[in-house]
């Protein structure tokens, strides 16, 4: 459903090693724009869950928070079942705001059962509820038309996981259309059992999902073209997307005479 597994390791990380990952990023950056004067937020995306201790060790928390002390808002991604006390003390050892990711992925409990999350929806919304009361901003990913979901209601149940995700107080939530490549969905649409979704879907969810003012969503568009049947107006969706992606308002549809 997406790639970053390619880039996990069986190993627990030396201590050190991701304070070296991120000085070296932030090096390059600043030798390729001059400054880091106008970065005011940064992403930790570690293929993996940030407060996983095998992943990340806690050790490294207060040197990670030192290092990003110049960042208004510091974004990590994390599985909701390791929400836990390192969690809300590192955000105490930041000096910006702490935004944590957690995948939420549908509503529709038989799917997300099957998808081997090892979370239930109350789960989700007990680690939803812990960052929120300490004031700790929560966005979420939503899957749109995961395996086990009949097609004709993927449209539906992601505009519920959107909502849900609203209700737990996520500030954001993206949506990102589901797609093979990682084996196991490879498997399923050999076997009839998973097709990807269109980009009409995408484009149904976000038109119906956007424009609450304490909560925006977002359209994943990483390759959105793969998801669209038509190359004469593809170019023109996914600006649209993009457009309502930066404004939270929903445009006009693109007219196209050969698919529409």
């Amino acid at each position: 459903m997406c790639d970053l597994w390619q880039n996990t390791t069986d190993k627990t990380v030396p201590v050190g090693a991701i304070v070296e990952q991120i000085d070296h990023a932030l090096g390059q950056a600043k030798q390729q724009f001059g400054s880091l004067a106008k970065f005011h937020q940064i992403k930790l995306y570690n293929a993996g869950s940030f407060f996983d201790a095998q992943a990340i060790p806690p050790a490294e928390d207060t040197k990670i928070a030192k290092r990003l002390a110049k960042f208004e808002r510091v974004i990590v991604e994390c599985h909701p079942a390791l929400i836990s006390e390192r969690c809300l003390q590192f955000n105490e050892a930041l000096d910006g705001k702490l935004e944590v990711a957690l995948g939420l992925e549908t509503v529709h409990r038989e799917s997300l059962a099957k998808l081997n999350k090892r979370v239930t929806l109350e789960e989700f919304q007990a680690a939803a509820s812990l960052l929120t009361k300490n004031k700790i901003d929560l966005r979420s990913f939503v899957l749109l038309q995961p395996p086990f979901i009949p097609e004709e209601e993927s449209v539906e149940w992601a505009k519920r996981s959107v909502e849900f995700s609203r209700r737990c107080g996520a500030s954001v939530t993206c949506v990102i259309p589901t797609r093979t490549g990682n084996g196991a969905l490879d498997t399923l649409a050999k076997a009839g059992q998973f097709t990807e979704p269109t980009l009409d879907q995408l484009e149904a969810v976000m038109d119906a999902s956007i424009g609450n003012s304490d909560h925006r969503v977002f359209a994943d568009l990483w390759d959105l073209e793969r998801f669209s049947r038509c190359p004469k107006c593809f170019e023109s969706r996914k600006l649209r997307l993009s457009e309502q992606n930066d404004t939270q308002r929903v445009l006009k549809t693109v007219a196209c005479s050969s698919c529409r």
